[in-house]
């Protein structure tokens, strides 16, 4: 971080601006980029519409879209005039939006087209303006004569601090109950700056966006480190499935992807892993660990061409990356990076870049984060892990007694994940303090460590293990698709084939889970899961869900 630098995001861009001004900065895929030049003007002309509709400082402005370069343009028009954002997932329900913008005292809203139907007629106290964000066009305002103009220019200056609030984040995460966690021009240009101490980012970087932008993971790293280096944002516009993100990859070629694990676990599952183990040579070759590790390499090879060919650092975080395919990415030489980190926390705590992974870490903590391991265990060092700098929130909105529960007067914030630190400062992420099992005997029982196992099984997509009356037991989604698909030949001759190779594989699943965890961890029974689980933007399942049920 420079010394004297002013952590605010209108600074950043300004500093950008200078330096990299006829830059490609935002575009979706497909479209000509805007530079950041443009995109300043654009910025200026929106934040001259907001005055129009009264918006001052520390007013509250929702962005309800899918990914977009608007999205981006109102979120630094919002902030840039000391207003403050409040980004809002696109899967929210109605009656969620609505409560959340009552409870945030939102009174302007960005929407995109595709998602207007969610708050057509919605009413709240505070709500006077709605803009269509793809064209800026008012569909709701109290004043009149409201309109935008590309060359308009704000009518005032605005002075923003370090200190003033930039965002209002409301996440569920796993355990239910939203809570607005408010983050700071600080907390947010900070964590850029982390970002970019673990990996480098240049002018010439193209990210693709794929991530919900009102989640702080992309926000931050996938939007707020980028424009802070000068470098281009490409968007889908469209849900990443498999049809439109991979011509996106070969058209953008990116450099820089941020993911969640799902993404590359599903990848390795169901498209590398079942050809390195198509038949029963390759089976045998596969187990030999230096025949594994060269194919490893040719498989890994053939994904960076997939992803584009020019990746250069491929980011996981928002939940722990399964052990076998994070053995695959090391073995096979792919550019993949782990990080850790809370939106609490802005969002990122550690992490590691493609220079210099470690199975199963989450790598070192962030420079100026302070970080310790509180009531650890005297013989394997865990406890839960509580952090303090510049990055951590000022609280939940509204919510002083919440806030209290969560951090300490003196600035440390309890994180509710359990976690060790080896001797070379590397975290490693045990679990969360409220999903751990107490058995009987005593023994702590990690069961995001028993899914993993699970998840390696073929055929299976997630899992969840609970303790229901003393017994672990493990709520399992099959591949009823590639499952129907492999026993296709079945279908004439046995009627709820399906069903029942279920049925089969439920049974071997304890059998080959119980052979590989130790013994205070074994199954007791399996359940087949019809349905995918309920998940957090980052594809968390929603654990609070099935255990309040368990």
């Amino acid at each position: 971080m420079k010394q004297n630098q002013r952590l605010t995001l209108p600074d950043f861009f300004a500093e950008t601006l200078s330096r990299h001004g006829d830059r490609d900065a935002l575009a979706l895929v497909g479209s000509k980029p805007m530079t950041y030049r443009q995109t300043g003007k654009s910025i200026r002309a929106l934040m001259a519409l907001l005055e129009q509709t009264g918006t001052q400082q520390g007013d509250k402005v929702a962005i309800l879209s899918t990914n977009q370069p608007d999205w981006a343009i109102a979120y630094f028009a919002t902030t840039f005039m000391g207003a403050v954002v409040v980004p809002l997932l696109p899967e929210f329900l109605t009656t969620e939006i609505a409560k959340l913008l009552e409870h945030a005292e939102v009174k302007t809203v960005f929407v995109s087209e595709g998602l207007k139907h969610k708050i057509d007629g919605l009413s709240t106290p505070f709500l006077q303006t709605v803009i269509g964000v793809e064209e800026f066009n008012i569909l709701r305002s109290r004043e009149d004569h409201v309109a935008f103009y590309p060359e308009a220019e704000p009518v005032h200056n605005y002075a923003v601090n370090e200190d003033d609030l930039a965002a209002i984040i409301y996440t569920s995460g796993t355990t239910g109950n939203p809570k607005g966690v408010m983050l700071t021009h600080r907390n947010v240009c900070f964590n850029a700056i982390q970002g970019f101490e673990i990996q480098h980012i240049v002018e010439s970087d193209r990210f693709l966006s794929i991530l919900p932008l009102s989640h702080t993971y992309e926000n931050t790293l996938g939007l707020i480190l980028p424009m802070y280096r000068g470098a281009s944002v490409y968007f889908l516009g469209r849900p990443p499935v498999p049809s439109i993100l991979l011509p996106a990859l070969q058209e953008v070629r990116p450099t820089t992807i941020l993911t969640v694990p799902m993404i590359i676990e599903k990848i390795f599952r169901n498209k590398i892993l079942p050809t390195l183990t198509k038949n029963a040579t390759l089976k045998l070759l596969y187990a030999m660990p230096p025949v594994r590790k060269v194919l490893h390499r040719v498989a890994a090879g053939k994904l960076k061409k997939t992803f584009g060919g020019q990746v250069r650092f491929f980011g996981v975080g928002g939940a722990k990356l399964n052990k076998t395919v994070e053995r695959f990415l090391i073995e096979g030489g792919f550019p993949y990076a782990v990080g850790y980190g809370l939106t609490e926390c802005a969002p990122l705590l550690a992490g590691f870049n493609p220079g210099n992974p470690k199975l199963q870490s989450t790598g070192p903590v962030c420079k100026e984060v302070q970080i310790k391991i509180e009531r650890s265990d005297a013989g394997t060092g865990e406890g839960e892990i509580w952090v303090k700098g510049p990055n951590i929130m000022k609280g939940y909105y509204k919510e002083p007694e919440m806030t209290r529960e969560i951090m300490n007067p003196d600035g440390w914030l309890k994180t509710g994940d359990l976690g060790v630190l080896d001797e070379n400062g590397y975290l490693y992420i045990k679990g969360r303090v409220k999903s751990v099992i107490v058995r009987s005997n005593g023994e702590n029982v990690y069961p995001e460590d028993i899914e993993s196992v699970i998840n390696n099984f073929r055929y299976v997509l997630e899992s969840l293990v609970v303790e229901k009356k003393g017994r672990l037991v493990a709520y399992v989604h099959f591949n009823r698709e590639e499952i129907e698909q492999r026993y296709i030949y079945l279908k004439t001759e046995m009627a709820n084939y399906a069903e029942q190779k279920i049925e089969e594989y439920r049974r071997e699943l304890i059998i080959y889970v119980n052979a590989r965890v130790n013994k205070f961890s074994q199954l007791q029974l399996v359940v087949s899961q019809p349905d995918p689980f309920q998940k957090t933007a980052t594809q968390k399942i929603k654990r609070f869900l099935y255990t309040e049920v368990s």
